[in-house]
């Protein structure tokens, strides 16, 4: 599953109780406690209004206002600007975006400012754009302003519900979108279907030496490492599966006690529809044992270590969007460094 922490000019910081707290036998663990920092998807976006989607006729009225601002989202991509170096959506005005198909979405958004947004989202390629490209979020996510990347996150995580939900899991009846897009309705029983979330956990594992637990899958390109992480499921609590997980993937035993696993921090992950939560999880020993199918190699890293195979090519980081680069920046205390050969994540 799935920008830089800044460094801490005072060294690392004392981390919550089990993490860092200096138990006896265990040296103590510099992974900080929450927040996480510098959570790219994780910033604060456009006023959703949630109370105004049940107005009626709410997105017809928007529609035949010019001030209304409408971003067209095709095949999960986005028209984007560089304006003087500087990355921004392209919002069109209404009068500029065509009716939307039998399968297209229109969504409410929310407002900024008093001015309303809207997208139209439809599963069709990109057109050619003079003077744009469409980008998608893992692109244009770390380069918008923050309200634009959230508000762009917001499309495509409703994009990628719009795209699975189109009939009834119960009934196999067509659904229509109600709501201003946020809800889907049953044509013949009326009942209402919402957008939903996969809570999914990703976790610095770090052990008695300090050392960082990270692995690779099968299907990852080579050198891909990335901290571990796995889907919540029913009836398990966060921490709970943060063990399981562990476990499961590659052997490590986390401790038992409320200090051994702490919460770091969220983002959003829409690929597909993810909310990825972030913890910081202590393991008993420093044993290994990859299950072979989801981890295929699994190690201990120190940050000597860690910063030897990125600078050498040997070891590619998680990308600077993803919440797991965060996890493995703030246990190395700043920004991880570049690889020699001048290649970027």
């Amino acid at each position: 599953m799935d920008s830089a922490a800044q460094p801490n000019p005072s060294g690392p910081r004392d981390a919550p109780d089990g993490i860092g707290s200096g138990r006896t036998g265990a040296p103590a663990a510099s992974l900080p406690g929450p927040p996480l920092r510098g959570l790219t998807l994780s910033r604060r976006g456009l006023d959703r209004s949630a109370h105004r989607r049940t107005e009626p006729g709410l997105l017809d009225t928007l529609r035949q206002r010019e001030g209304t601002r409408v971003l067209r989202l095709r095949a999960g991509r986005a028209p984007v600007r560089t304006d003087g170096g500087e990355v921004r959506l392209a919002w069109v005005p209404p009068s500029q975006v065509p009716e939307p198909g039998e399968d297209d979405l229109l969504l409410y958004l929310g407002s900024d400012g008093g001015v309303e947004h809207v997208a139209h989202i439809s599963s069709a390629e990109p057109p050619e754009e003079e003077g744009g490209q469409w980008w998608g979020l893992r692109q244009a996510g770390l380069l918008l302003g923050e309200v634009e990347a959230m508000t762009l996150t917001e499309a495509v995580a409703m994009a990628n519900w719009h795209a699975v939900t189109r009939y009834s899991p119960r009934t196999g009846h067509r659904l229509r979108p109600e709501q201003a897009g946020w809800v889907k309705v049953d044509v013949e029983d009326g009942a209402q279907h919402f957008p939903r979330t996969d809570a999914a956990v990703i976790m610095g594992v770090i052990d008695e030496l300090d050392r960082l637990l990270l692995g690779r899958q099968p299907v990852w390109p080579a050198n891909r490492y990335s901290v571990l992480a796995g889907f919540v499921e029913p009836g398990e609590s966060f921490e709970a599966t943060v063990r399981r997980e562990a476990h499961e993937e590659a052997g490590v035993v986390i401790g038992d006690q409320p200090g051994d696993v702490v919460y770091l921090g969220s983002q959003p992950w829409p690929f597909p529809a993810s909310i990825m939560v972030a913890f910081a999880a202590r393991a008993v020993d420093g044993r290994i044992d990859v299950d072979g199918e989801e981890i295929e190699h699994a190690r201990w890293f120190t940050r000597e270590e860690l910063a030897a195979e990125i600078t050498a090519g040997r070891v590619i980081a998680p990308s600077a969007l993803s919440i797991a680069r965060r996890i493995v920046e703030a246990w190395f205390s700043g920004p991880l460094p570049e690889p020699e050969d001048g290649s970027r994540w």
